[in-house]
């Protein structure tokens, strides 16, 4: 008769200090790379049961990973032997480790020690040699970070060298917290900086609900570049629908602007954000949820804004991993979809009225190409150009009235995300 198994005691045993928040890194890494889910999407199920503390801290570090893996992987292949997988736990502790020692600024002590339990066996060896050895070395990431290949083929044939360069200096930095304001009179007294009226941009980051002006709905986070497709619509007082509105920035934006608006969206957890930013800023709008392909309105609306899904390549340094998931067949799915609903939004507007399209993408297939193909295919619609008054100083619309906003835009001032947006009218 054979002994009982003793129980495996690394395996077994609870995790020590800080490694739930790397092992929840490991997890979103994995979700992202692996299973192409959006860091965000997966952020819940990696760090269930962490405290705020920690599962703020898995995020940082996996969002750290993705803005420098080209750079990570490099060192990691300059000290091994043989390429490790890409899928390799081992390379995954390795980018954990070295992400946290070289640009989070966390002693090397610590960020292998908290790794190490992420591996067992061989691999425990492997990260820990190729660790030490790099640390030895005195290796640094290089600053700006480089951009995955596949992007920066895609991007330069798009938009050339400047943009590149542009995208890996974005990328390098922290976005910034822009607010947007509900009465452009009532401004916070915040340290910050205006890039147009009804905003401010904070010089420095905190607990947003702990911001003066939050508790009493005086404002909302909102990018700048999401804010203008709003603002293109400028005062009203007649119906907006406000299409694919969730978490609702522009429905806040057209309501504090005098519109009676729809807000329209396929997604209940995104639309429970909307309801609760109605409720804190007073604002109102009717809030519907449903399937644009399947749900028209009762009437046509004096104003329609569609800010439709995209790959949101466009926010890549608030989401780096958009640089690792998006891949073209998404942007052509994505293309695909644009189309229908616009072609969709297009009969919702009224005769004389107003149609805003907008994307978060940095990809023409998602912007200058859907807008190409729309106003071939409805005469009935015509661009009215943006204008400069109407655009934070120092954005420019292009020559024939569309805004396209790439990531060296206003670099000097905390940049924008990257967006598309053309204003069109219904001829009567």
């Amino acid at each position: 008769m054979k002994p009982p198994r003793r129980p495996n005691s690394r395996q077994s045993a609870p995790d020590g200090p800080g490694v739930p928040a790397r092992r929840a890194a490991l997890k979103l890494l994995d979700a992202v790379l692996r299973r192409g889910l959006a860091l965000e999407q997966a952020l819940d199920s990696a760090a269930q049961g962490l405290a705020p503390n920690d599962r703020g801290l898995a995020h940082a570090i996996a969002a750290e990973v993705l803005r420098r893996l080209p750079d990570l992987d490099a060192l990691i292949d300059s000290a091994t032997k043989q390429t490790l997988p890409d899928d390799a736990k081992a390379r995954f502790a390795l980018r954990i480790a070295l992400v946290q020692a070289l640009a989070l600024g966390t002693p090397g002590h610590a960020a292998i020690s908290t790794v190490l339990p992420l591996v067992d066996g061989g691999p425990r060896k492997l990260v820990h040699g190729v660790f030490g050895t790099l640390v030895r070395q005195g290796v640094t990431l290089p600053e700006p970070p480089t951009l995955p290949d596949a992007v920066a083929l895609r991007w330069h044939a798009a938009w050339g060298d400047q943009m590149i360069a542009d995208a890996e200096q974005a990328i390098a930095l922290p976005p910034p917290l822009d607010l947007t304001l509900r009465d452009p009179a009532v401004v916070p007294d915040l340290p910050g900086k205006s890039l147009i009226a009804g905003h401010l941009r904070l010089d420095e980051k905190g607990p947003v609900a702990m911001l003066e002006g939050f508790a009493e709905g005086d404002w909302w986070v909102q990018d700048v570049a999401a804010s203008l497709p709003a603002r293109l619509l400028g005062k009203g007082s007649g119906t907006a629908l406000d299409l694919c509105a969730a978490p609702g920035g522009k429905t806040l934006q057209l309501a504090a602007a005098g519109w009676q608006v729809t807000a329209v969206d396929v997604s209940e957890s995104r639309l429970a954000r909307l309801h609760e930013n109605l409720e804190r800023t007073g604002l109102e709008a009717e809030v519907v949820e449903a399937d644009l392909l399947k749900w028209k309105p009762d009437a046509p609306a004096d104003a329609v804004l569609l800010d439709a899904p995209c790959s949101a390549t466009g926010i890549f340094r608030r989401h780096p991993d958009v640089l690792h998931r998006v891949r073209p067949s998404l942007i052509r799915e994505m293309a695909e979809l644009q189309g229908k609903l616009l072609a969709r939004a297009a009969d919702w507007v009224k005769p004389g009225g107003t149609l805003v399209f907008s994307t978060c993408s940095l990809e023409p297939e998602e912007g200058e190409a859907q807008l190409a193909a729309f106003l071939k295919a409805r005469s009935d619609y015509a661009i009215v150009p943006v204008k400069p008054e109407e655009l934070p100083h120092g954005v420019m619309p292009r020559a024939d009235g569309r805004l396209r906003l790439l990531p060296g835009t206003l670099a000097d001032a905390g940049g924008l995300d990257g967006f598309f947006i053309a204003r069109l009218v219904r001829n009567t």
